[in-house]
């Protein structure tokens, strides 16, 4: 394997390392629990390990800290990590660390892609089965104490099958071959765009490169987005996108709300140009009340879940446990970002 290089050296050993986790979010789950720590202080008692429950104090923390484990160190806060090596951010998403600073000071920075992959996956099966089968509308109907069988058949599209759907998943990363593993049980015809329009074909039987996308989407019955958040997929979904789908089609985003322009998205479903739309992801979040996304019907929304788990945090430990281990042995990172490409 290929020896870690960093901004000052050699990798200090443990007994010379600070290792700092840090992350506040206002979803409970999102925020590192004591028992991550506890399990670095086990397996390196010679390490100084310092959770931070909160963002107060970690910039007087930052001055010696070696290793920084959490969502990010703000561009103003970086001159402060004067010893910093390596940040792992305990998201996939990367966008805010790859801001010019942080990418020309020598830090390394890996990433906790794997760690959502499953939940995320089932989350996606779950939101294509509700609305081929009409879920959704079924519900509304049950809040009603109506037996809307006839209705719930008349309406557009009719209930169907994800056998012999083709879906079209736009990444083919951790996320995006979880849930083709579990489109193949389905009997879903998978296909996929990549940057390169190259990947797994035993997970994908047709790749296309970002270049082909408006010919993919016109092929889809279902269009997963799970790619990651870069300047170049910026609303990778926009009026063109759209146009280009067929009108059954429905469009699935779990990777972020960027990667969707949200008003070309409403027109569509307004419009019946695509038969509908599961959320997990908004441009804001939480999306605001005033969203004409909420009154929609032909639309599935859930709020920022697909991920949350409570094998999470277990899975973000093994994986700062087993790259710790890479670290201090010299070896390359699992999951380290390459900021050319953003993740």
């Amino acid at each position: 394997m290929a020896t870690n290089s960093n901004r000052a050296g050699l990798v200090p050993s443990p007994s010379e390392t600070k290792l700092v986790i840090c992350v506040w979010h206002p979803f409970e789950l999102w925020r590192p629990p004591a028992s991550m720590a506890d399990a670095v202080r086990e397996r390196w008692p010679e390490m100084r390990v310092v959770h931070l429950p909160n963002y107060e104090r970690l910039e007087a923390e930052l001055p010696d800290t070696q290793i920084f484990v959490g969502y990010s160190i703000r561009p103003h806060q970086l001159p402060w990590a004067r010893q910093l090596k390596w940040i792992h951010s305990t998201a996939a998403g990367v966008a805010q660390l790859t801001y010019p600073a942080l990418r020309e000071s020598g830090i390394l920075v890996t990433n906790a892609s794997g760690v959502h992959s499953i939940p995320i996956a089932e989350h996606v099966l779950g939101m294509m089965l509700s609305l081929s089968r009409k879920f959704p509308e079924a519900l509304r109907q049950q809040q009603n104490h109506r037996w809307a069988q006839q209705e719930i058949w008349d309406g557009k599209p009719r209930p169907g099958e994800l056998h012999g759907a083709v879906l079209l998943l736009i990444g083919l990363g951790a996320i995006g071959k979880e849930i083709a593993r579990r489109a193949q049980a389905f009997g879903m015809i998978i296909q996929a765009v990549t940057r390169s329009g190259i990947g797994d074909n035993s997970l994908a039987g047709k790749i296309y490169p970002a270049t082909q996308l408006e010919a993919a989407l016109g092929r889809a019955d279902y269009v997963v987005v799970a790619a990651p958040e870069t300047p170049a997929t910026n609303n990778l979904l926009g009026p063109r996108q759209f146009a280009a789908m067929k009108p059954t089609a429905i469009v699935v985003n779990v990777a972020r709300g960027s990667l969707i322009d949200e008003a070309a998205l409403t027109a569509a479903l307004e419009q019946n140009r695509i038969a509908g739309a599961a959320l997990d992801v908004a441009a804001e979040e939480p999306l605001p009340a005033e969203s004409p996304l909420w009154r929609l019907k032909n639309i599935l929304i859930t709020p920022h879940l697909a991920a949350a788990s409570e094998h999470l945090w277990p899975r973000q430990t093994q994986l700062l446990l087993k790259n710790l281990e890479f670290w201090f042995a010299g070896e390359e990172l699992i999951n380290k970002i390459d900021f050319e490409r953003g993740y």
